[in-house]
């Protein structure tokens, strides 16, 4: 017999019988049986314990009986689950009353035996329900067989080790390493499976931290900028009065696709429809309007001059739309794109809306107010939290998977809240610039694990979400920085505007780059 003593590894932490019995099962779950039955023999290590291997006897030759004691005998083991073992085997036992005809012994089960133990009670409304269904059906011995063993399974998930190996052991003690690899990677952004061969390790050329390309097309200050949902475009907007939509190429740089003129003052905001078909864009103290993005036509206007409007976000139809409001009187407001109102929330005692999103999967409305504080709407129940800040908020950003939001601060911070409220402290990120503008940040990469932020020192910061301190900080704009955004399909592309009047298109650090920079 294998010595249990004996341990693998530098440490001496791994036991080498459970490690080949795990190796076994491995193997036997792979379709390699022949390779695992050889391995049992060599090593003198079988994947079945002696205590399974006697259960395994009582449930192919029918023993009920024997199987309810073996189980009573793990009652200290088994715990709760005890209940739930020993209702598969007296289903079983059932099942195959009702099969050979024994309906009086079958009832007798459910009713003396069945009834008694501590398991959903649908399931056992369930089991009565299908005796019905199950009478005089015939018997066949191969279908007996089978259900057994099915039954076997079934047990066998349920028991605790050593009697029984957890499933897929090795698959799951192999990738709890790779996920802790991935999660203290502080630049991983590649999808697919990861390499056993080596520690995995991202470089830094992996997120986008090089100019790759300058769009110029704006005449004045560019104060925000938005990739499509399907990342094949980019939104732009100014101080010049217009906004831009530029096509994103396979390549991966951009061209102007379409100039969207009509505001008489600066463009503020833009945000595109979850469908990407349309895109809407706030002039400052002037109008919204809603453009076609495929011909760049303005298919409606809303409000006329002198109305405030400081933010908007679609809802998931791509049919309807908040509005958030600095006036008070105007509040935050529910169109659909003909322009009718459908809802509002107005009054005096509404303080001025900094900005507004609504999660991408349509449940929550979270609104910025002036006066530092951040009210999170449940749409469904109308159930509102508020959360106090102390610094004014200028931003207002949510994860693509609607769990988080991050809020820029004019104290130099960046605060991570949850949606549903289940922290009492927020993350916070540090080392940008900002003290008198308007500064947004957004999530981005892989799984939304990073979070990028314009500053005021014509920077671009980007942080690991798991760490304060920024892991890069990205020059090349000459003036603030005053928007970011993260490509939502192709992880290694940002986008940065500032008020030099250019949008920088951000991406690796390519092979021959790196070697310069070594050089130098």
């Amino acid at each position: 017999m294998e010595d249990t003593c004996d341990v693998l590894g530098s440490e001496g932490l791994i036991k080498k019988h459970e490690f080949v019995r795990i190796i076994v099962q491995c193997l036997y779950s792979l379709g390699y049986a022949k390779s695992a039955s050889f391995l049992e023999s060599e090593s003198g290590v079988s994947y079945k314990s002696e205590e399974f291997r006697l259960l395994e006897s009582h449930v192919i030759n029918g023993n009920w009986d024997g199987c309810i004691s073996f189980l009573n005998s793990l009652r200290d083991l088994l715990g709760e689950t005890r209940d739930s073992a020993v209702f598969l085997v007296l289903r079983q036992c059932l099942m195959e009353y009702l099969k050979h005809g024994e309906d009086k012994l079958a009832l007798d089960v459910l009713r003396k035996r069945v009834s008694g133990l501590h398991v959903d009670r649908y399931k056992i409304h369930g089991l009565a329900n299908s005796m019905l269904s199950l009478k005089d059906v015939g018997v066949d011995g191969d279908v007996v067989i089978d259900s057994r063993k099915d039954l076997l399974k079934d047990l066998e998930k349920l028991l605790p080790p050593p009697i029984a190996v957890p499933e897929r052991r090795l698959e799951h003690l192999v990738e709890t390493t790779i996920t802790a690899w991935v999660d203290s990677c502080l630049y991983h952004t590649s999808l697919g499976p990861v390499s056993l061969y080596e520690d995995h390790r991202c470089g830094r050329d992996q997120i986008p931290t090089t100019t790759t390309q300058i769009l110029t097309g704006h005449r004045n200050e560019v104060w925000f900028v938005q990739f499509s949902n399907n990342g094949e475009h980019l939104a732009s907007s100014s101080n010049d009065c217009t906004a831009i939509i530029w096509k994103v190429l396979e390549d991966g740089k951009l061209t102007l696709k379409h100039t969207l003129c009509g505001h008489q003052h600066a463009v503020s905001f833009v945000v595109w429809s979850p469908d990407d078909t349309k895109l809407l864009t706030c002039g400052n103290t002037e109008v919204l309007k809603l453009w076609d993005v495929e011909t760049g036509t303005c298919m409606q206007t809303f409000g006329n001059q002198g109305f405030v409007v400081s933010s908007c976000a679609w809802f998931p139809n791509s049919k309807q739309f908040v509005c958030g409001s600095s006036d008070p009187e105007k509040g935050i407001c529910m169109w659909d794109c003909e322009g009718n109102e459908i809802k509002a929330w107005r009054g005096m005692r509404m303080p001025k809306v900094v900005d507004i999103s609504v999660t991408p999967d349509g449940e929550y409305l979270i609104s910025i107010f002036l006066d530092k504080e951040i009210r999170i709407l449940h749409l469904g129940t109308n159930v509102e939290r508020v959360i106090s800040e102390e610094h004014p908020i200028t931003s207002l950003s949510v994860s693509g998977d609607s769990k988080f939001f991050i809020v820029n601060l004019n104290s130099q911070e960046i605060h991570m809240w949850d949606v549903a409220g289940q922290w009492d402290k927020p993350l916070r990120y540090t080392g940008h610039k900002q003290r008198k503008y308007v500064i947004r940040s957004c999530f981005g990469g892989l799984n939304g694990k990073f979070i990028a932020s314009g500053s005021e020192n014509s920077q671009v910061y980007i942080w690991n979400t798991r760490n304060s301190k920024p892991i890069e900080v990205l020059s090349g704009h000459s003036l603030t920085v005053n928007c970011v955004s993260w490509n939502p399909k192709r992880p290694q592309m940002l986008a940065s505007a500032s008020d030099d009047h250019t949008v920088r298109i951000w991406g690796p650090q390519l092979l021959g780059e790196k070697k310069r920079c070594n050089l130098n």
